[in-house]
């Protein structure tokens, strides 16, 4: 299917990725750039990289191919699941498991599952396959959204990008902040040393090195153990990177504990030395996804959904509080 465009004056200075990203709001911002890498988009007639900043009255052109079958394997697979109607499914994903399929885990995901589970999909993202709103890491718990059709996803996909859905996460921190509220505005881009990793980059004058992107982490205290020089963090994303609340608290001095790629704190006040053998071997990042607000895409009404902590992290929470 081609979908043709005229550009206006108001859209003149604007990247091409960026007037497609507004002009078909039902795909996101990678599969545009990838359907402009791959010559589908066209501008006057001809191909066009990403950065081409529109002209007012430049005709451009996108052909969208039709959705695929996916080759992923539908798995029955136990799910827990917060919240469900025709629109979309909300899972509580338990750690350890893997949101898609990737090298090294071809089956046994959250998508395998949910292909079992979900009958009746359309074709989001380019495929026919479950129409993930938003990721977990494999060893973070919590909320993640699912939608079942096309219209469902483009509406969450909205206001992700207008930073109305609001995501809410716990992380259990060695480190106490310096003040009880605060926020967190390291921009992130791919570490330079280490490609599977991201890297907090401090503000400085003049563009940011590419791909390095602004990234803001609002938190406050929900407990602290002082004399243990731990803190329970609720952290809330207004801007969505990878891996970023991990990164923002680790280039805050503040690593969630268990992280195994972004610092593994020693705890040094933890006298209690089966306490701290249980904090040093926590086999995961203390992080869970709880909470998750958003406008219903076919009602509009505010919907909240809450994840309850998983029992690993309720039952180091319990030990933190007996010692205290």
């Amino acid at each position: 299917m081609i979908r043709r465009f005229r550009a206006g004056t108001p859209s003149a200075g604007t990247r091409l990725d960026s007037f497609l990203a507004l002009t078909c709001s039902d795909m996101s911002r990678s599969r545009i750039q990838k359907l402009i890498a791959e010559g589908a988009v066209l501008v006057d007639g001809g191909p066009a990289r990403r950065s081409h900043v529109v002209r007012a009255g430049e005709e451009i052109s996108v052909d969208v191919p039709e959705p695929r079958e996916t080759t992923v394997e539908a798995e029955d697979i136990p799910l827990s699941i917060l919240y469900e109607d025709e629109q979309l499914i909300a899972i509580d994903k338990p750690p350890g498991l893997v949101v898609h399929p990737a090298p090294g885990h071809a089956s046994g995901t959250l998508v395998n599952a949910l292909l079992h589970y979900v009958r009746d999909l359309s074709g989001i993202g380019g495929e026919l396959r479950p129409g993930i709103v938003h990721r977990l890491d494999r060893d973070t718990s919590g909320v993640l959204l699912v939608a079942k059709t096309d219209r469902a996803h483009q509406m969450l996909s909205r206001q992700m990008r207008r930073r109305t859905l609001r995501k809410e996460y716990l992380a259990l921190s060695a480190g106490i902040p310096r003040v009880r509220k605060g926020e967190v505005v390291f921009a992130i881009g791919r570490d330079p040393r280490d490609r599977k990793k991201m890297k907090a980059f401090r503000p400085v004058e003049g563009d940011p090195p590419a791909g390095v992107r602004e990234a803001r982490t609002l938190y406050e205290i929900e407990k602290e153990w002082p004399a243990l020089g731990l803190t329970l963090l609720r952290c809330r994303l207004v801007t969505g990177r990878t891996h970023q609340i991990r990164v923002h608290l680790a280039a805050s001095n503040l690593p969630v504990v268990g992280d195994p790629v972004y610092g593994r704190a020693r705890y040094p006040k933890v006298a209690d030395g089966q306490l701290r053998k249980r904090l040093l071997e926590f086999p995961r990042q203390a992080l869970h996804a709880e909470r998750v607000e958003f406008h219903h895409p076919a009602t509009q009404e505010l919907v909240e959904i809450i994840a309850p902590i998983p029992a690993d992290l309720a039952g180091l929470v319990a030990a933190l509080n007996a010692a205290q």
